[in-house]
């Protein structure tokens, strides 16, 4: 979920900035979330110290009449949010170069005097960073959590070979890894909600197809890069391998 908080000391400007994202997130049904609007600095560090954020997106007036102006409450964000999408909004466009020289690299300028220009300024803004939210979110490694014989395991996807109902324990899972095994409660219905990218070879197995070294038709397995086996269904047999061969 992209955040966005807006603090602004001008209350109606703020109320303006709140109805134009507000209405972004809600007409065009994205990933996002305005947690909060503050007229003080204060109150966004201190959310921030309550609720770290990572990537958020930052509306900031320059002028906030209080001893942190906009710009060093961008850089003390920066300190903490490294992906941070910081946009000022101000009737001080003289001072932007302000921005380079505290190093916040800002993503726009808006100024407010020029209120034709501020929706779709923000819009503009608003699209930009959830394009990047999304890629970033895509580059991150992605990780199957399992919270087992009392220890919590954070595993990345890459790791996992595939899963596999427990042949004796009704559900019960074992998560096959090259040099490890974990046997967890849970079904294969529901950890395939959960990994979307992996494939349900068989009605006993969810496989990870980039850990996949070949198929093996006569014995219908896919043999893993570790050299295991899984069974494969019959009919699944023509589709694993085409999902293979596209990789």
């Amino acid at each position: 979920m992209l955040q966005v908080l807006i603090c602004d000391d001008d209350p109606n400007h703020r109320a303006n900035m709140e109805a134009i994202v507000t209405k972004h997130i809600t007409t065009e049904n994205v990933e996002m979330e305005l947690v909060i609007s503050a007229s003080s600095p204060d109150e966004v560090l201190a959310y921030l110290e309550e609720h770290p954020n990572k990537r958020g997106l930052y509306f900031l007036d320059v002028d906030l009449q209080h001893e942190i102006n906009g710009i060093t409450l961008g850089a003390k964000i920066r300190e903490t949010d490294l992906l941070a999408k910081i946009v000022f909004v101000t009737t001080h466009e003289e001072l932007a170069y302000l921005t380079f020289k505290q190093k916040v690299q800002a993503m726009d300028y808006i100024v407010k005097d020029q209120p034709e220009d501020v929706e779709a300024r923000t819009i503009g803004c608003v699209l930009e960073a959830y394009k990047r939210y999304l890629e970033e979110k895509d580059a991150e490694p992605k990780y199957f959590t399992v919270n087992t014989h009392g220890a919590l395991w954070n595993i990345p996807h890459e790791d996992i070979l595939f899963f596999e109902t427990h042949p004796r324990i009704t559900e019960r899972m074992i998560l096959h890894m090259e040099d490890n095994e974990i046997d967890f409660r849970g079904t294969i219905s529901k950890i395939e909600s959960l990994v979307p990218e992996f494939y349900r070879c068989h009605k006993s197995f969810l496989v990870n197809p980039s850990q996949i070294a070949r198929v093996d038709k006569v014995t219908k397995e896919a043999v893993m890069v570790d050299g295991s086996r899984v069974h494969v269904a019959a009919k699944k047999i023509s589709e694993l391998m085409g999902m293979i061969g596209d990789r």
